[in-house]
């Protein structure tokens, strides 16, 4: 099951006891399934919703909060639609259900957002307001960099009013339009968690919250992998390069080159790729990292300036580009 159908799954479940906030759920729900319809010149309410459950729980509240004698018929798979929908129909008594949950104002205009009594209701009515946006057009994706939790809006007025909610609630969302289609995202993996929380799918946020952990360990335990084999590529290339320095430090001092130090140099070109600290361990006595790297610091340093002197090329000369980036 994906995470979306767990989502819904479990708002499904919740049990809202507040008369105002069960008014507010089945307002948004209809007004995020675009339920209001003129039919040969009748207000008509029809939503349609991807689950069977998601349709009995609107199904209920319609006809307990409101009296109404919903019908639910199932659409079967079709063109872009490869599952069955559910729609609940409310015919006759339309125009005064249209009324009592604020689908029209006084005047019988189409309210293009939320309901007034919603937009200005409790923090509970805002939560109410999710859960119904959700249930109707809403969707989560796995934790990830592109995760997201988004509710496909029937304009940009209810677009805005959805916003409005989750502000009340201490969470940041976005309102944007996306090929023609306006949404509502809240990209935040800690608002999307705080959210899931709010509309009453605290199980489903555990699972997010877990999955979001462990992307972020792998994310940093290949990071730091990344990090690691980068510096030993870095090392090897130092330690190559200061072999090549080392071998025509070599050459321009000849026979002049102090015993220690051709023995550090001759023990660098013994052991291009390794590092100053293995390279003290592999020394007869044994040396620190310092003394070993000292040395062969001096005896480039004497090479280089007898290079100068004599006018022939350093010990840089035989680098290449790369090389040269780690010296």
């Amino acid at each position: 099951m994906s995470l979306t159908a767990k989502v819904k799954d479990e708002l499904t479940r919740v049990e809202e006891r507040r008369s105002p906030a069960r008014k507010a759920e089945v307002a948004s729900t209809l007004r995020f399934a675009s339920a209001l319809h003129i039919v040969a010149g009748s207000i008509v309410i029809e939503a349609e919703l991807d689950t069977a459950a998601a349709a009995r729980r609107l199904y209920g509240e319609i006809a307990t909060l409101y009296g109404a004698s919903p019908e639910v018929a199932v659409a079967g798979a079709s063109g872009l639609n490869k599952r069955e929908r559910y729609i609940v129909r409310v015919t006759e008594e339309g125009p005064a259900l249209a009324r009592q949950t604020g689908l029209i104002d006084n005047r019988g205009r189409p309210v293009r957002g939320l309901p007034p009594a919603v937009v200005n209701g409790s923090t509970n009515d805002s939560k109410a307001a999710w859960r119904g946006a959700f249930l109707a057009h809403g969707s989560l994706t796995e934790p990830g960099r592109s995760s997201a939790l988004e509710v496909t809006c029937p304009g940009p007025e209810a677009a805005l009013a959805l916003v409005g909610a989750a502000r009340r609630l201490g969470i940041i969302a976005k309102a944007r339009e996306v090929r023609g289609v306006d949404r509502v995202v809240i990209r935040d993996g800690e608002a999307i968690g705080e959210l899931l929380e709010a509309m009453g799918a605290a199980e489903v946020r555990r699972e997010w919250e877990e999955g979001r952990q462990r992307r972020e360990v792998r994310a940093t335990a290949n990071r730091l992998a990344n990090f690691d084999d980068a510096n030993l590529r870095r090392s090897a290339r130092a330690a190559v390069a200061a072999g090549a320095r080392v071998e025509r430090a070599l050459e321009i001092l000849g026979d002049d080159v102090p015993d220690h130090l051709r023995y550090a140099g001759e023990l660098r070109l013994k052991h291009k790729q390794a590092s100053l600290e293995e390279l003290g361990q592999l020394a007869d006595p044994p040396m620190t990292k310092d003394a070993i790297a000292g040395r062969v610091r001096r005896l480039l340093a004497t090479a280089d300036k007898k290079a100068e002197e004599t006018g022939v090329p350093d010990t840089k000369a035989s680098l290449t580009p790369e090389m040269l980036d780690d010296v």
